[in-house]
């Protein structure tokens, strides 16, 4: 779903937000060719001819032109944790007032999360929500209630409305998160892989740790497309600080640019490989790409683990 597509610019709601962003999500996936999916994620299975008509969900059938029957199963079928690094970088590019136009890295993955816990809800699944930066802010295990849910949502719009001069420390609260999920689980990480530690080996250490349990890990590697990764800036000269560290250099953009696009793109690329070494999900995510990428990939791990 494309953030133009929601029709209300500042982000009042996170909860109603979400579902307009799955209400989306899920008319348009009736078009694509994940559609096969969408039984899956949905309280819904298709009609099949000679069934009552009793539970044909027709404000369904008004949108997709399909016949579904409502499911009303209680049991719980997937337990899924969010991770989400709440570091300075994260709150980059920095804006006045999150809003669907204008998200920061870590607003991005506030509404991404709300959108998982919403498709979660309707699957009656559990959700857990960990967020740290160089300390361990904030741990939930997984529950299903609706209760937790709204506990989580209001976790998740603190985020929108904070600001951070925190440094990271990732691969010390994955250890910490995975010592403490014994159950096989659904892990979702977003982060920017930025670390003041530059010991990727430790980090990736702590992502085979998660994996220890059997859990199936998505890395959602967040970032700015068109400034952290095309660094589309003017060519006036410019002063670049990193938020974590303080550190300052003088540059005119049109320099380097060449330069630093070829660093970035190995970057991403060694990401890459070494999550495909550890059998850990990698999936890019531009925050001016829309939530479709997070969902989509939801609905492929969740064929994995169940």
């Amino acid at each position: 779903m494309n953030l133009s597509e929601v029709k209300s610019s500042e982000i009042k709601n996170l909860d109603i937000l979400a579902k307009q962003v799955v209400e989306g999500f899920i008319t348009g996936i009736h078009k694509s060719p994940f559609h096969g999916f969408s039984v899956e994620f949905s309280e819904h299975k298709l009609y099949n001819n000679g069934e009552s008509t009793r539970h044909i969900d027709w404000k369904l059938f008004a949108k997709t032109e399909k016949l579904y029957i409502k499911k009303y199963e209680e049991e719980t079928n997937l337990r899924c944790h969010i991770i989400i690094d709440n570091s300075a970088s994260m709150h980059y590019p920095v804006v006045k007032k999150e809003s669907i136009d204008t998200l920061s890295k870590v607003g991005f993955a506030a509404v991404a999360a709300a959108s998982l816990m919403e498709i979660l809800k309707r699957q009656r699944d559990a959700v857990g929500l960990s967020i740290y930066s160089d300390s361990y802010e904030f741990y939930a295990p997984e529950k299903g209630s609706e209760r937790h849910r709204k506990m989580l949502l209001h976790q998740l719009e603190q985020l929108l409305v904070s600001s951070s001069s925190k440094t990271t420390e990732t691969y010390q609260y994955l250890h910490e998160i995975a010592e403490k999920m014994h159950r096989r689980s659904l892990i979702f990480l977003f982060t920017d892989m930025f670390q003041t530690n530059k010991d990727d080996e430790s980090l990736f250490e702590a992502l085979r740790h998660l994996k220890y349990n059997k859990h199936e890990v998505v890395l959602f590697h967040t970032f700015d497309g068109k400034t952290e990764f095309n660094f589309n800036f003017d060519n006036s000269p410019k002063k670049f600080v990193d938020v974590e560290t303080g550190e300052e250099i003088n540059v005119y953009a049109e320099n380097i640019q060449e330069k630093y696009k070829n660093l970035v793109e190995n970057f991403f690329k060694e990401l890459k490989n070494k999550c495909l070494q550890y059998k850990i999900d990698y999936v890019p995510l531009d925050i001016h790409l829309g939530f479709d990428q997070v969902l989509i990939n939801y609905l492929i791990s969740r064929k994995k683990i169940l």
